[in-house]
């Protein structure tokens, strides 16, 4: 997972403004003074989430308690993951067979869905009679997927003992590559960028990358028991990194597994959280925070069958949450009656499955198994990847198959043409829905900061509010006048304009022309600004150095944690939004004309849409739609933009053309790819 995270990934957002976040020619730097207060929110939540879990393990006295346990975190997982889809043909062929001593390598292309192919290696052990254990291997962020040397050590390892091992390529790794170029290279970068591009569109028509991904699983699954030389007594899963991850996805969605092995993955979502560490979309599951999972759930789900968790010291997947994980497994084995059938490994390594780690894996299916009590990894011979290609070029993109990208196109066209327009009360009642907006409460509390010196402001001077729009967030407000001010707002005597920020107020106060045009030397309206949470005043300076623009920096983090917590990342800047509408209307400063730039207009037009205080609305670089971020195979919005399934429910056209009884006025909307409209 975190493989490219340095290196391929490090590229910033395109979708950045030439002052982002430099100082400008005044020398100012944009301020930001709560650069923790995202990490902090949502470290109380879930710690909170974590505390509760706990409470219900502790609950668990009896075996029927504990089956009930299982049962219940079965239910939890199915609705996170959501149905799979129909069983379709796998159509599987063998394109090449590799002869070794000992054991063959058959070269498999199988479809987990229609026109969509999988690439795989079989190991079939040779001069052995009888169905034999299986294993699915799961790959982890190689960029040659199932060719890299540790997949194929495993792979070999087991084989040799007398396993049939069927490993496949992931999405976007290997033979998959999503987005070739005219070489049949990664446009993007194989890995991490492809399932951040594919992944995070997904979620606008309902879908998750993770679910994709795991029914790769289960249909490598499928062919893997549909061969004669396989015993369905003895299946196993075993992957590493990101095959860690789907090997515990596969653990709770799968029920035929009869042991399993994640490796570099298990640890506990809190642990991640605190440490900073990013994730790709198919391992952050919406509404698994919500629903109360833990990585420990997902392999309670297979409970009592045998499991043993593989980490190491070094990894940056904490150790700390391997040894929690499994201390909270035994508690629920030891009522089932199994505590012998789950076990914890950690390496002294790196992030890596190494020689040590899979030697640990080899002991716990034999002694699982019976097939072989060899104490060693066996000799290996590694590989070319050319050796193990399942097409003629190494990919599968010349045989024309579809992508996931085309899946969701299909699927956005097809909602739009069965939801039609939407609008009236009905539009307003699918915005609150699909946002997730919280009770509002009384009337928010607020603080004034102290005066700072000038900041080349349109007006000479500031105060700045910040109000808690709900416990843990402030969402900072500037006030601009003529006057020095260091107190309440004033009672307005008329209406007022709030400006949303595109990445920082504060600079766009002194850079940005629409707020001039806006004021066009009307010295009696009053001026606000603000930053909502997790922008300008508090950019987070987490996961990293200088991370906030790049697609798997902290924007993304706090984003993907928000799906994952059931409350989508725009939902809660909306509601930060609205309360701040509230506050001024407390004061009397309505009606308010709402404006708003770059990522600030999907707020805006969402607030403008439900508040009843906003009379007029203007919004430069808006978003032209949603279905035009699913139908544009690479585009430049960020997930802290995007809202899931929201096009099963309405798209921003229609709230655009509501917003007209508003005086919208729309200047330079942005196409998905952060371009100017024709």
């Amino acid at each position: 997972m975190r493989l490219a995270a340095a290196g391929a990934v490090a590229a910033a957002h395109p979708m950045t403004s030439p002052r982002a976040w430099s100082s400008d020619e005044s020398g100012l730097a944009p301020l930001n003074r709560f650069p923790r207060m995202m990490q902090e929110f949502f470290e109380a939540r879930l710690r909170r989430i974590e505390a509760e879990n706990l409470r219900r393990l502790a609950a668990i006295k009896t075996r029927e308690d504990a089956e009930q346990y299982v049962r219940d975190v079965q239910a939890k997982i199915r609705e996170s993951f959501g149905p799979f889809p129909e069983r379709t043909p796998l159509d599987a062929k063998v394109t090449g067979i590799v002869e070794r001593d000992g054991y063959r390598i058959e070269k498999v292309i199988f479809y987990s869905r229609p026109d969509f192919p999988v690439t795989a290696n079989l190991y079939v052990p040779t001069g052995r009679r009888g169905p034999m254990p299986g294993v699915i291997g799961t790959c982890g962020h190689s960029h040659n997927g199932k060719a890299a040397e540790a997949y194929q050590a495993f792979s070999q390892g087991l084989a040799k003992m007398g396993y049939v091992v069927l490993i496949y390529d992931p999405i976007g790794q290997g033979e998959r590559v999503q987005y070739p170029d005219e070489e049949l290279h990664s446009r993007l970068g194989p890995g991490v960028r492809e399932h951040l591009m594919a992944g995070n569109q997904q979620f606008l028509v309902g879908e998750f990358l993770g679910t994709w991904r795991a029914w790769d699983g289960v249909r490598a699954l499928d062919y893997l028991l549909s061969r004669d030389e396989v015993d369905p007594n003895h299946v196993g899963v075993t992957g590493n990194s990101g095959g860690g991850t789907m090997t515990t996805w596969l653990c709770g969605v799968e029920p035929r597994w009869t042991m399993a092995a994640p490796a570099c993955f298990v640890t506990t979502f809190r642990r991640n959280l605190e440490n900073e560490l990013p994730q790709d979309t198919e391992q952050c599951p919406p509404r698994a925070l919500a629903l109360g999972l833990d990585h420990a759930d997902f392999l309670a789900a297979m409970a009592p069958k045998p499991v043993v968790i593989l980490a190491q010291e070094k990894d940056y997947f904490d150790a700390r949450g391997a040894e929690e994980t499994h201390r909270r497994l035994q508690r629920l084995y030891e009522k089932l009656g199994a505590e012998e059938n789950v076990a914890l490994h950690i390496g002294g390594d790196y992030h890596g499955y190494s020689q040590q780690t899979r030697a640990a894996m080899y002991r716990f299916f034999n002694r699982v198994t019976g097939v072989s009590d060899a104490a060693a990894e066996p000799e290996l011979t590694i590989e070319k990847d050319e050796t193990l290609w399942c097409t003629p070029q190494g990919q599968v993109a010349p045989m024309k198959p579809r992508t996931v990208f085309s899946y969701t196109r299909e699927s956005a066209e097809q909602l739009a043409a069965s939801r039609g327009r939407v609008a009236g009360d009905a539009l307003v009642q699918a915005v609150r829905e699909v946002l997730k907006l919280p009770a509002k409460g009384g009337r928010p509390r607020y603080r004034i900061l102290r005066p700072l010196p000038p900041r080349d402001y349109p007006r000479r001077y500031v105060t700045t509010y910040a109000l808690q729009t709900e416990p843990d967030i402030e969402t900072l407000v500037y006030r601009l006048s003529d006057e020095r001010h260091y107190s309440r707002p004033p009672q307005g005597q008329g209406g007022a304009i709030l400006y949303v920020s595109h990445h920082s107020a504060d600079d766009e106060l002194r850079n940005e022309p629409l707020i001039r045009e806006l004021l066009d030397g009307d010295d009696a309206v009053e001026l606000f600004a603000c930053d909502l949470r997790g922008i300008g005043e508090s950019r987070p300076n987490t996961c990293g150095q200088d991370t906030f623009l790049q697609p798997y920096g902290c924007d993304y983090f706090y984003a993907i944690h928000g799906l994952m917590l059931d409350r989508p990342y725009v939902g809660q800047r909306v509601h930060d939004l609205l309360r701040v509408l509230d506050w001024l209307a407390q004061y009397n400063h309505t009606p308010v004309h709402l404006a708003g730039k770059g990522w600030g207009t999907i707020p805006a037009t969402f607030a403008a849409l439900v508040s009843p205080h906003v009379r007029q609305v203007t919004l430069k670089h808006a978003l032209t739609s949603y279905g035009d971020i699913a139908g544009t195979e690479v585009y430049n919005w960020p997930l802290s933009s995007l809202l899931p399934a929201v096009l099963k429910k309405f798209d921003l056209p229609d709230c655009y053309a509501a917003l007209a009884s508003k005086k919208l006025r729309q200047i330079e909307p942005w196409t998905a790819k952060g371009e100017m409209a024709g």
